[in-house]
């Protein structure tokens, strides 16, 4: 019961994290960045509305019109042809994604075109953004020198062009590497409706007496605040009455969805278009936009076709049959190379690998055709996402926690399976209802953080819990045989044999100066006391890196790091260990307790070796047997020689980067056959000091012209070493060496081996 109580605690801070982190301003961008992209792939492809048109301004018609592809450079008599094309293919509304700010070659051609918006009534401009930025010196407090405000305006349309035109316009987007979403309002406190806005009440002219009608059913003061013909009216300033009045009024959305679900005399169609109407009044600034595929997936019509004559083109007659259509003028580039002459491209969710991504009047044209459809992608509310989350993570912990135990990788494996699987679910159900109802619930966080977090998290837990009742076992054998090896045999890592079990791992054999002169003059309980306080030096670092302390014999200890493989972690604990000995023995021998010092040589070697019960009758210890232990003595005497404290093999630091080494070079060590390549461990990389480190690359350029065969220059550059560190053993050693012949020295191929006799 206890142990289900835990992982219940621990399920729900997986649905906690989640959930938190969905709340937060990261969450929120993780899943629009990663979440909102996968969503979208999966669903694939949608059909566009028939309805919706884009006029496409792109390389094919400038070709045939032989212009330039620059769309500021075409002449305003095409535009006003195209215009008056328009009205008579049938058009419903026209939007002009294209900037008229400045006038024309001609005065004649701006007013030729002003005069076809004129005669067509139904066009609407877009307004371009600029911001200006404006300095004032800062305060004498701040470290800037100036304080900067950055203000964001509408670029001002022709006058002549502006006032001939039906409304314009901004259509403002995100500021962000990839655009997601857009404003039906004005963000910034103006609330002015954008171009999907009004393009949205001018093409719905025809419901507009039913719409005043479902707000005087519900309030009639509301419908005296509001013109009777929508033709004769302001359309921007209608737009933004309305705003106000379902600002005013929270509950009015609600009301009149009720009132057009409870039936009036409206065909699918009619209603279609009020539900809009309320949903744009009624609804958020903000919408996410449903994207119906890669560009060109909206039907485009190159522009040229529309301004020749049809017979010119018969296969396309049928194709410029615009009635009742909403038309989106502006450029579109059909390859890469346009886009790149002409920059109005913003990244997507559907931007092609090749980079040619939606032009701002396909992404206008998908705004216009979300909200008309109404089928705006819709979040899922902050609280009801984060409820959401924290189920799931509940849910796919305690889901997890059933998978039946074994070994601990197994069960890692069998948990992230059932994770995937229980994801793929979730993301299914989560397609679906992107799919089929515009819903966006979370899907990055549910993969990205929750499930590796719970897999992770599940993983560790139950392994503690194994561990727990291991150690039950581990304390039984803990007292005679190294921790590591224990664990290894409860896990069945190794088979147990009854001549020993050989395993891998790191020896280290001690030895303490002037003990037998200290032996001999001090009272046996007074030098037992001192060895208790001495080894307690020794054996604390010993074991708090997880070694075992295997013998001890006078002043002599043999401590051992074992598993049932190879582990360089073990090896690092080992040197650590060692570097904490070399410590405690300095404190130990300046702790001014009257007692004499005891100066300790260390040497560590690694390698297999077989731990067993030694021994024979009634008397057996168990103890480490092998080479190891006895290159491990004879690397602890090699310090005599070398007037070192510390020296550890090859073997021991191979693959260890966070340690300080002195390479030494290669030495037959007495009683042995084989060399061994010894260094001196000086400290942790992190804690050294520069005049370790200097000293480390001095003597090894200057062993390694030892090495080469070079004496005179080796020796030359040991005694410039030894002036500077004139108490340095090795210097002093290899000074000797490379002086005099009584060190024997082997060579083989590009190495030097120097043969240490016992003296």
């Amino acid at each position: 019961m206890k142990l289900w109580r835990w992982r219940f605690v621990f399920a729900i801070f997986i649905g906690l994290l989640g959930a938190a982190v969905y709340l937060s301003p990261q969450g929120k961008a993780i899943e629009e960045q990663f979440g909102l992209y996968w969503l979208f792939h999966l669903r694939g492809e949608r059909t566009a509305p028939a309805d919706i048109v884009v006029v496409a301004v792109d390389q094919a018609s400038a070709t045939r019109l032989e212009l330039p592809l620059k769309p500021s450079l075409w002449s305003r008599t095409l535009h006003a042809r195209l215009v008056d094309r328009l009205v008579k293919a049938g058009a419903r509304v026209v939007a002009f994604d294209l900037v008229f700010d400045r006038p024309g070659s001609d005065v004649g051609h701006d007013e030729q075109f002003a005069a076809a918006l004129k005669h067509a009534g139904n066009v609407v401009l877009v307004e371009r953004l600029d911001f200006e930025e404006t300095r004032f010196p800062a305060g004498v407090a701040s470290d800037e020198l100036h304080t900067r405000i950055l203000q964001e305006y509408t670029g001002e349309i022709l006058p002549i062009i502006a006032a001939a035109a039906r409304a314009h316009a901004p259509f403002p987007l995100q500021k962000s590497t990839r655009v997601s979403y857009y404003w039906t309002f004005r963000p910034g406190g103006s609330d002015m409706p954008t171009l999907p806005s009004l393009l949205l009440q001018l093409s719905s002219a025809e419901v507009y007496e039913h719409f005043l009608d479902l707000l005087a059913g519900t309030d009639p003061a509301l419908v005296r605040q509001l013109p009777a013909n929508v033709n004769e009216a302001d359309i921007e300033d209608l737009a933004l009455d309305l705003r106000n009045i379902f600002i005013r009024e929270p509950s009015l959305a609600e009301k009149l969805l009720q009132r057009l679900v409870e039936g009036i005399n409206l065909d699918t169609a009619q209603q279609r278009v009020i539900h809009a109407l309320i949903d744009l009044y009624g609804g958020s600034e903000m919408r996410y936009l449903n994207f119906y595929g890669p560009p060109r997936t909206i039907r485009t019509i190159p522009y040229h076709l529309l301004l020749e004559e049809g017979e010119s083109h018969p296969e396309t007659a049928g194709e410029l049959d615009l009635t009742g259509k909403t038309v989106f003028v502006g450029f579109s580039a059909e390859t890469i190379s346009e886009q790149d002459k002409v920059r109005d491209d913003y990244q997507t969710v559907f931007s092609l690998p090749d980079g040619l991504t939606l032009s701002g009047v396909e992404i206008a044209a998908t705004a216009f055709a979300n909200l008309l459809e109404g089928e705006s992608i819709r979040p899922a509310a902050s609280l009801n996402g984060a409820f959401i989350l924290l189920l799931w993570g509940m849910g796919i912990c305690l889901l997890c926690f059933t998978v039946p135990a074994g070994n601990i990788m197994v069960h890692a494996l069998g948990m992230a399976l059932m994770g995937s699987l229980s994801f793929c679910v979730y993301g299914s159900v989560s397609v679906w209802l992107f799919e089929q109802w515009q819903l966006w619930i979370p899907l990055a966080i549910p993969l990205m953080v929750q499930l590796p977090a719970g897999v992770i998290g599940i993983v560790t837990l139950l392994y503690f819990e194994a561990d727990r009742e291991r150690r039950r076992i581990e304390v039984l054998f803990g007292g005679h045989r190294p921790e590591p090896v224990v664990r290894d045999m409860v896990r069945g890592a190794n088979p147990i044999h009854t001549d020993g079990q050989l395993v891998y791992g790191a020896c280290l054999a001690t030895d303490a100066e002037k003990y037998t002169t200290l032996a001999e003059t001090m009272d046996p309980r007074q030098l037992a006391a001192l060895m208790h306080e001495y080894y307690g030096c020794l054996f604390e670092p010993v074991e708090r890196y997880q070694g075992k302390v295997s013998d001890v014999i006078g002043d002599a200890m043999l401590a051992i790091w074992a598993a049932g493989s190879a582990d360089a972690l073990l090896r690092e604990r080992a040197c650590l260990a060692c570097l904490d000995i070399i410590s405690a023995v300095e404190h130990f021998n300046q702790g001014g307790r009257g007692h004499p010092p005891l100066p300790t040589r260390l040497g560590l070697h690694s390698g297999e070796m077989v731990l067993g019960n030694i021994g024979a009758r009634q008397h057996y210890e168990y103890r480490a047997v092998g080479d190891i232990v006895n290159t491990a003595n004879r690397i602890q005497g090699a310090n005599k020689y070398l007037g070192t404290r510390l020296l550890v093999s090859e073997e021991v630091v191979n693959g260890l980067n966070d340690l300080l080494l002195r390479p030494l070079g290669r030495f037959l060590l007495p009683g042995k056959s084989q060399s061994v390549n010894l260094f001196e461990l000086i400290a942790r990389q992190s804690s050294s000091s520069a005049v370790q480190r200097q000293l480390c690359a001095a003597y090894e350029q200057a062993l390694h012209i030892c090495q080469t065969g070079d004496r005179a220059g080796a020796l030359h550059q040991f005694t410039m070493i030894h002036e500077h560190f004139p108490e340095d053993g090795p210097t002093r050693f290899m000074l000797t060496y490379c002086r005099e012949s009584r060190f024997l020295s082997v060579r083989e191929p590009d190495e030097l081996i120097i043969s240490i006799q016992s003296k």
